[in-house]
């Protein structure tokens, strides 16, 4: 097994406690099998294995340099980009005749996750040139299709997403990246500024396409101004296209992969070629988004396992101590997995980091079911669960992922907090999680403010209703049905809280939304706990069936009920506040800081 996941849980969420084979029912992916996504995820671990998890540390060593107005990266990225492409890793998810596997999204998604515990680095390349070439395929005429996917999806071109300015972050109104219209249709003029672009410019590609907002001139204001442009570094002439790398910047972590900042259209020689219709660009990054941000959960979760991984085995090897009530010194010191607290910790992360792959998988899951379903009513229904757990499936991973990871250097104590051991890399690259693809906080008031809403909060009947089967189920097994009324009634506690919150929504939006990240965090406590009374039932199934790997299965009970002991009672101390009627955020001044 490699060393930076573990091969049996993640087969485990995908083949037992969800069963993700349900999507090959759909003629889409009729094609597959079990065998054929074992072979997928084998693919995976080999590559891993071989590629990306020897350079893990040279790349966070050795960063990117901006040179002569190139960024250099580190050199074995150009072999493993092109098998990247080679291998038909850019284009699996797409349909045949684009020459993809038209693999599911979901085992597409846990492939990503072997590779990104690997190495985050060096495995976000290929995945961004996925998602630009997506939005061209998707939203781009037959000439754009043909002009820049097939490069990308040899991995000789970079793809990236090129939306944020220095003075337009997360609030996309204020953009200022200018298009104007020249005598050749669908050709503009593109002048303006993008910062932290994520493999904005390197060279191990020859070409980087950015997919990026501008707007057209005396298109209207804010958001719905918004058009999204194919804009090539290098022309097919071979030319510079005036999209000039100004800087790099030097990173806390996720060091590998160079975010540049680019000044385009400087010297007024950048093309840019128009997606689809004009100010709707806005529109089509929103329908890849939900994807995005369940790709941003599963790499939070992933660079948790890996450091969880590395934690338990330190746990089991490092001598140190004795047992409470052993008092003779003459006694050899025990591994530190023998105290109650390291076990703790231990459990702590174990809970978060297979509780939060078991959500993700769910929503992979869901993903591809609607990507497929003909029937109206069911696809919409499925829409609104899914729109309704994504800002919980981003940001759950994300926060919780960061302190899954300070857990393991605690674990290590000193040797946990200096570059002799992986988990300090590890600490500083689950730190960008919860910024990526939206902060917490901008989810939060998505969840709030939107997706609980939505349908007169059709949504959120809808989970209800599936977390009350998943109750009922355990509540028929014997030895979970303590757990089972034990989790009903912390749902029905938040549940009551939820209410007192969402009658506050006429009282005005900044006292309805004030506390929108903490209703964000006690939802997430809460799917979790869902996550992990159907993994109890799933391992306790396995045990009364006779299944030899009954160490596995014990493990998956004892940290479910860990959870719905130790994590779910934080939603106590948060109800508190749904309840409230005093808001010191609102009411602080600035002056009193």
């Amino acid at each position: 097994m490699a060393e930076f996941y573990s091969k049996k849980d993640l087969l485990f969420q995908l083949f037992e406690n969800q069963n993700c084979l349900e999507v090959i029912e759909l003629p889409y992916f009729s094609d597959h099998s079990e065998e054929t996504f074992k072979l997928v995820l084998d693919a995976a671990e080999q590559i891993s294995v071989n590629s990306l998890y020897p350079i893990f540390k040279e790349m966070d060593r050795n960063e990117p340099q901006l040179v002569d107005g190139k960024i250099r990266i580190h050199t074995k990225m150009k072999s493993i980009i092109s098998q990247f492409g080679e291998d038909g890793w850019i284009q699996s998810i797409f349909s045949y005749e684009e020459g993809g596997q038209q693999l599911p999204w979901t085992i597409h998604l846990c492939a990503g996750f072997i590779m990104q515990a690997a190495n985050y680095s060096a495995s976000v390349f290929p995945f961004l040139t996925t998602g630009a070439a997506n939005l061209i395929r998707t939203f781009g005429s037959k000439e754009l299709i043909d002009r820049f996917t097939p490069n990308m999806y040899s991995g000789k071109w970079q793809g990236t997403m090129a939306l944020t300015e220095p003075d337009a972050g997360s609030s996309l109104s204020d953009l200022t990246t200018s298009a104007l219209p020249t005598e050749k249709p669908g050709v503009f003029h593109i002048k303006g500024q993008k910062i932290y672009i994520s493999a904005g410019d390197h060279d191990a590609c020859e070409n980087i396409i950015h997919l990026m907002l501008a707007r057209i001139q005396g298109a209207p204001a804010g958001t719905k101004g918004i058009s999204l442009f194919v804009v090539p570094q290098v022309r097919e002439d071979g030319k510079p296209n005036d999209v000039l790398t100004q800087g790099i910047y030097h990173k806390m972590g996720y060091k590998g992969a160079p975010i540049a900042h680019l000044m385009i259209g400087s010297n007024e020689g950048c093309e840019g070629y128009l997606v689809g219709e004009p100010n709707q660009g806005l529109k089509y990054m929103f329908q890849m988004m939900n994807e995005a941000r369940l790709g941003v959960g599963m790499n939070a979760v992933a660079i948790a396992t890996a450091a969880f991984q590395s934690s338990l085995a330190y746990a089991k090897e490092r001598p140190q101590g004795r047992k409470l009530t052993e008092k003779d010194l003459n006694k050899p010191q025990v591994p530190i997995i023998e105290h109650a607290d390291v076990r703790r910790m231990l459990l702590f992360q174990k809970s978060i980091t297979e509780g939060a792959l078991a959500l993700l998988v769910y929503c992979g899951i869901l993903s591809d079911k609607i990507s497929r379903e003909e029937n109206p009513e069911k696809k919409k229904e499925m829409h609104l669960l899914l729109d309704l757990l994504t800002p919980i499936a981003k940001s759950y991973p994300s926060e919780m992922g960061v302190q899954s990871t300070s857990a393991a250097v605690q674990i290590l104590g000193g040797a946990g907090y200096t570059t002799d051991f992986p988990v300090e890399q590890y600490y500083r690259e689950a730190r960008i999680h919860p910024i990526h693809e939206g902060t917490t906080g901008i989810h939060g008031l998505d969840l709030l403010g939107r997706k609980v809403l939505l349908e007169d909060g059709l949504g959120w009947k809808i989970l209800q209703k599936e977390i009350q089967k998943t109750i009922q189920e355990a509540k028929g097994i014997e030895n979970l049905d303590e757990l089972a009324e034990d989790f009903e009634e912390k749902l029905k506690r938040f549940n009551h809280g939820a209410a007192q919150l969402l009658f506050k929504i006429n009282q005005g939006p900044e006292k309805y939304l004030a506390d929108a990240t903490l209703f964000l965090d006690a939802c997430g406590l809460l799917i979790v706990g869902w996550m992990w009374l159907k993994q109890a039932i799933t391992a306790q199934n396995a045990l009364e069936k006779g299944n030899p790997d009954q160490v596995f299965y014990f493990g998956k009970l004892e940290t479910a009920r860990y959870f719905m002991e130790y994590e779910m009672i934080k939603i106590e101390g948060l109800l508190p506040r749904f309840h409230s009627n005093t808001y010191p955020s609102l009411e602080m001044k600035k002056e009193w800081f």
